[in-house]
This record gives structure tokens, sequence and C-alpha cells, in this order.
């Protein structure tokens, strides 16, 4: 039995398909595969503005419905005008993911890179929140909050920038009142950085997510006899005989870091989690989920 011949028309889509898709950059399928696997139902706080406060006009922007624009507004001038409500603002989320070279490391070669698996967590949570009706960008106004496939197309490209320095601090340039947040990294760089960055966020009523990203032997410290201990940028090394006798010390200075991000986040109104890269990437994706739901309004 003969197959019919494919429609010319539908062959071409074919092809021009497979070739989009092909373009596509590697983290940005992992990131909607992941999503996929998570997305249980409809994500996001959509619902009718009828009676909330006005907040801004700003203009329109790629992925704005014709409904939203004001067209009073819009008739002064050249530009079409999107009026803004007190909910709205909370359907935009600014994101930070620590590029510094730390973040470039990996004890195995059967384990991902930090920066990868915080990206991917990073991108398929911006999926979602998309997917949900959520404007979702970059900190510091270089990807400004959209939503849109556009959208995350320009956050997979921006996500892959890596950074000189072996600990980027965060970037909270930017940041609109009252949005929300979500900031990953391993956060073992300068803690004032942190501090500060969180203490600007609270003070324009912004609440979040802290997500820390770690090795598993940064969180076992699994060393012993000689060993040379080396930053990924190359500019800290030190060598010792018997890593062995700093594991204890390392281990405190690591619970007193993570409580301070604890208490940080407990002053900030912010919520704290962490993961390692050896445990799969969907339970952390799931907890992200439900801890960016819940520092909603």
């Amino acid at each position: 039995m003969t197959r019919p011949a494919a429609h010319p028309a539908a062959s071409a889509l074919r092809h021009r398909a497979e070739a989009e898709a092909s373009a596509l950059p590697p983290l940005l399928v992992q990131a909607r595969q992941l999503a996929g696997a998570v997305l249980m139902g409809e994500h996001g706080r959509r619902r009718a503005g009828t009676g909330d406060d006005f907040w801004q006009y700003r203009p329109a922007q790629p992925g704005d419905s014709r409904r939203m624009i004001d067209h009073r507004r819009s008739a002064r001038g050249d530009v079409q005008f999107v009026r803004e409500r007190e909910w709205q603002i909370a359907q935009t989320v600014h994101m930070w993911v620590d590029a510094g070279a730390s973040m470039r490391f990996a004890s195995g070669a059967k384990l991902p890179q930090k920066a990868e698996r915080a990206r991917l967590l990073g991108l398929a949570a911006a999926v979602l929140m998309v997917q949900g009706g959520e404007r979702v960008g970059l900190t510091g106004g270089s990807l400004p909050p959209r939503r849109g496939n556009v959208q995350i197309l320009r956050l997979a490209e921006a996500l892959m920038d890596d950074a000189a320095e072996d600990y980027a601090p965060p970037n909270d340039r930017a940041l609109i009142p009252h949005a929300r947040a979500l900031f990953i990294s391993d956060f073992l760089g300068p803690f004032d950085a942190m501090e500060q960055a969180l203490s600007k966020a609270a003070a324009r009523g912004v609440r979040g997510v802290l997500l820390q990203v770690l090795d598993p032997a940064e969180e076992a410290f699994p060393f012993a006899g000689r060993t040379l201990f080396e930053s990924i940028g190359g500019a800290v090394t030190h060598e010792t005989l018997k890593a062995s006798a700093l594991q204890a010390r390392y281990l405190d200075r690591l619970a007193e870091r993570r409580a301070a991000l604890e208490r940080l986040c407990h002053e900030a109104g912010w919520r704290f989690g962490r993961h390692h890269t050896g445990d799969p990437a969907q339970a952390a994706l799931m907890w992200l989920y439900h801890a960016l739901e819940r520092t909603a309004p």
C-alpha cells in the first residue's frame, strides 16, 4: 500500500518548523520540557481589574492585548499606552541568575555546572510564569519584564552571558515597586552585596525568592590529603596537606552563611530554598513554582 504524497505547503511548513526548532538554544528546549513536566494547571493570578486602584500608564509592549490599550490616553500622541492597575504590578517578576565564575563549578563529569542548573531553573520558571500571563524580565533594566514567547527567547539568550569575576554581585537596579523577584545563585560571595540588594528590594515593596544552588561536594566537603583549592577564575588558591582538617570549619562557615541568608529573607519577607545539582531539577522547579505563588499578594 502506497502512502499519499505530502502536500507541498505542508511539507514546506514542516521544513520551516524543523529549521526554527534546530536554531533554538538547547537551554530553551530543556526549560520548556522541564516546565511541561511541572505544569499541572493554570498558573498565574489573572482576574478582572474592575475596582482595583489605578497604578500607572506605560507604553504598550509586544504581548499586550488590544483590550489593555487606554485609547483616551493614547490619543494625545503617537504612542499607545496601557493603563495598569495594582494587581497587574503583582504579575511582574524580575529575575537575577548569577553569572559569576564560581557558578561554573562541577565536581564530577556527570554533574551539571551550577550555572547550567541555575539557568535551566530560572528559564523554566519564566516559561511557567509567562504561560500564566505574567511579565518576566531581568533585573538591572537590560531586559524589562514582558510577556510572550519572544521574551522567553530573549531571556534564554541573555542568560548565556558569563561574568569574569569569581562572584558577581546581585543586580538590584530597575525593580518595579511591589513587583516580585527571583534570585538564583550559590550565594557564596560577599554577603554585604546580597544584604544590600534585599534591603533595597524590601524598601520598594518587592517580595521574592532566593534559591541557593550548590554542588554536592560543596555541601559535603569530601576532600582528604594533599589538595589544591582554586577558584574558577583563578583569583584565589589555597593548598593544604591535610584537607580533612578543614572540613569542620568549612561546614560551620557554610551553615553560618545559610542561616544568615534565611534570616535576611525572613526580615525582607522573602522565601529561601536550596538545591543540589545532583538532585532532580523537577523537584526544585516545583518548589519554585509554589514559592513564587506564595510571594504574590
